[in-house]
């Protein structure tokens, strides 16, 4: 996979660290907010806790770029206690990461006929789960272009960094896989218990599971 493959747009971005760091994992995020990857990126512009992850993929499968995968900026909210419950030590794994940003609203809940996301706003584009996810069945659907967009990401990281791109189940809870830095591709369920992004969306798993 080239870069010139990707369905890439640059934006201006200075709130993050430019420290380069060797990459061992993928994590996979949405935003719970609007379908614009650019948006996002003015947001987090905005912020002090210097909080981004490498690229959001806006719901027309666009791919923004806010700085390069060799930096880092902090994507994971990581929790000593969660470590600590595995016998793990705590690490940083915010710099030896890269974050992909999907823009999606996540759950939904139906209400007279309607399907709302947790600001109130009505939504068409629904995938129903057969197994409801952390007591969830409804969520907004991610767009066949955004899970095309991951997957030649996760291809090119994966060739440029050497991570490994095998599925595996039990990046849908917290693993001590992720915790301890295992390479690989994890989900923010995976180091975090309160997190339900991304959910398991079965073209997503069907992409994920073809990457190997």
């Amino acid at each position: 996979m080239d870069i010139k493959d990707l369905n890439l747009k640059s934006v201006e971005f200075t709130n993050y660290i430019k420290e380069e760091h060797e990459k061992t994992q993928v994590y996979l995020h949405h935003t719970a907010g609007g379908p614009s990857g650019e948006a996002v990126f003015r947001y987090w512009e905005k912020t002090p806790e210097r909080v981004a992850t490498c690229v959001s993929i806006s719901n027309d499968g666009t791919i923004v770029q806010g700085y390069s995968s060799k930096y880092w900026a902090y994507h994971l909210g990581l929790q000593k206690p969660t470590f600590a419950k595995f016998g793990l030590p705590y690490k940083s794994l915010d710099k030896t990461s890269i974050g992909i940003e999907i823009c999606n609203y996540g759950f939904l809940t139906e209400k007279n006929g309607k399907f709302v996301n947790y600001v109130g706003g009505v939504c068409e584009d629904i995938c129903e789960l057969e197994t409801p996810y952390k007591n969830h069945k409804y969520w907004q659907n991610y767009t066949d272009e955004q899970i095309e967009s991951t997957r030649k990401l996760l291809l090119y990281w994966g060739e440029k960094y050497g991570i490994d791109l095998t599925y595996k189940e039990d990046i849908w809870n917290v693993t001590p896989r992720a915790l301890k830095g295992d390479n690989g591709i994890f989900t923010h369920n995976s180091v975090r218990k309160d997190k339900a992004d991304v959910y398991p969306h079965p073209r997503l798993i069907e992409m994920l599971k073809s990457l190997k």
